[in-house]
């Protein structure tokens, strides 16, 4: 794998971990993460903190604890953003760092970020050239780095998952875009389509789905990545006036099938090849879909919602529900971006619709920041945002397992207070990413050796041979002593890394330290226990 881990240990923090998120980070070293531990000589600072801020939002559950797993994502985009050009390596790399140390913080476990942003790539690519949003006429950063391999070791580091964000079909995102020389363009015009001043893969041809699953499979081959994902970008949304030539292949591949069906056709071509690939190559990397909020309208099919918007199946012929029903994806994650009452997409209604069409398939749910936390909430609350109302819809449905927010560079900046928001409550734990027993439910080797050198918890691990099964995470609990220990309570979870060792602080003794394993689909192994004496 294409990836370098750093040597030292997490330290875990003198501070309380029932506020773990406020906490976390507080006494940064050069180790690039800080996690928290259970103190109590830290806790009646930490929590008259806290309830500060929880007086001054009506909480959801103020005193429920988070749940144990759950998917807590944030996008992190590159399309349209000029930081990474106008920073050199070395900012860029103290910028990842600071961004995935504020989302942690906040209690973020999983980090979807663009890698392939517009048919160009923020890592060595086989196929293409280095981002336009990255470098200039696709030469490679300078000095060299790969930000892909960069930010998977340092998430992983951090116990948060990697996704690597794949837009499949878009080349161009202006008219004064320059491919840079050698493209596939310049070779093979006849494989693209023009449409609104844009630069589009033809999704009909099989020579594209062939070259965008030779894309993927780089990717996989070459980077420990736990996920593929794409967001809402198949056709490209209509644009009136606009029309999306593709007659020629439509004449050559359509028989005479309707145009609708027979483009829906071709994006399920390629999701199932993508899936059949990724599964031969590497069978425990999940592959996402993040769709348009709405499948289709109930006055356009029984079936859907109450709604009265675009719809993925007739505008952007992306029939995500098929997809998820034949198991060609492991997870959904609509983009429900509205605000709870939004007459044409009333988020009321979607989250529960989309729950009810999990297709047997994890579902996350898309958040906005901006219009959660400038809208108030419905009468008669009066919270002055929509977070604890959509966190409430989306924790007491069993077929939502969890959240991805929109954009994450807003967390990083507490916009609105939302990091404070979540890191006083919603996500003030530390959560495991969820299970998917379709990819596997056995058990990881529990760590062994696990021991006490100094204020340095170390332990061993089976070698990581490339399989499913590999021990690739480590969960440290800790209890007080005389304290059950539960490995249940989320509250009781210090620290989750890739490292073999975490630098723990002056504890009484009799406090206990459990250590497990997690596999690469998550699950989690037997304990082992450290008391200290």
């Amino acid at each position: 794998m294409n990836q370098s881990l750093p040597k030292e240990a997490l330290t875990i923090s003198p501070s309380d971990h029932a506020v773990a998120a406020k906490a976390t980070n507080a006494h940064k070293t050069s180790v690039v993460a800080v996690v928290s531990a259970r103190v109590r000589s830290f806790v009646l600072l930490l929590v008259a903190t806290v309830l500060t801020l929880w007086t001054a939002m009506p909480s959801m559950a103020q005193s429920q604890t988070p749940p144990k797993r759950e998917f807590r994502g944030a996008w992190l985009h590159t399309v349209f953003q000029d930081q990474y050009k106008r920073q050199n390596t070395a900012q860029n790399k103290a910028y990842i760092k600071d961004q995935l140390d504020k989302l942690q913080q906040s209690g973020v476990n999983a980090i979807l970020f663009q890698v392939r942003p517009s048919a160009d790539a923020f890592y060595k690519s086989n196929h293409e050239a280095w981002s336009r949003f990255l470098t200039d006429g696709g030469k490679a950063p300078s000095p060299y780095w790969d930000p892909l391999a960069f930010i998977i070791s340092e998430a992983h580091v951090r116990g948060m998952e990697l996704h690597a964000w794949l837009n499949p079909y878009r080349v161009t995102t202006s008219p004064k875009d320059v491919l840079p020389k050698g493209h596939l363009y310049h070779k093979h015009p006849e494989r693209f389509v023009q449409f609104d001043n844009k630069l589009y893969f033809d999704p009909a041809l099989p020579e594209n789905r062939d070259f965008i699953e030779d894309v993927v499979t780089d990717i996989i081959t070459h980077y420990d990545v736990d996920g593929i994902h794409f967001d809402d970008y198949f056709y490209p949304y209509p644009v009136k006036g606009k029309v999306f030539n593709d007659d020629d292949s439509y004449k050559k591949y359509g028989k005479g099938k309707d145009r609708g069906d027979w483009r829906r056709e071709n994006v399920d071509k390629l999701i199932e090849q993508l899936h059949k690939r990724i599964k031969k190559e590497r069978p425990w990397i999940r592959f996402g879909i993040s769709p348009f909020g709405i499948w289709r309208n109930k006055a356009s099919d029984p079936r859907g919602s109450a709604s009265n918007g675009l719809q993925n199946y007739d505008d952007l012929y992306a029939d995500v529900l098929l997809w998820a029903r034949n198991g060609w994806i492991d997870y959904l994650l609509p983009q429900l971006y509205w605000t709870l009452d939004n007459k044409a997409a009333p988020y009321l209604s979607l989250v529960g619709w989309w729950a009810d069409n999990s297709q047997g398939r994890h579902v996350y749910i898309g958040q906005d920041i901006d219009r959660t936390m400038k809208n108030p909430d419905l009468s008669p609350s009066s919270n002055p945002t929509q977070l604890d109302h959509k966190m409430r819809l989306t924790r007491q449905n069993d077929n939502i397992q969890g959240n991805c927010w929109w954009p994450g560079y807003l967390i990083s900046s507490n916009s609105n207070g939302i990091a404070d928001s979540l890191q006083a409550n919603h996500q003030r734990t530390l959560a495991l990413p969820p299970q998917y027993p379709w990819l596997s439910t056995s058990k990881p080797s529990k760590p062994k050796s696990l021991k006490l050198k100094g204020n340095k918890l170390t332990w061993e691990s089976n070698k990581i041979k490339g399989h499913t099964n590999d021990p690739v995470m480590f969960v440290i609990y800790q209890f007080y002593p005389n304290e059950a220990v539960n490995l249940n309570d989320p509250e009781s979870i210090v620290a989750v890394t890739s490292l073999h060792s975490v630098n723990v602080p002056d504890v009484p003794t009799g406090t206990v330290y459990v250590v497990t394993s997690l596999n690469r689909v998550n699950n989690e192994s037997d304990p082992v226990s450290f008391v200290i004496l």
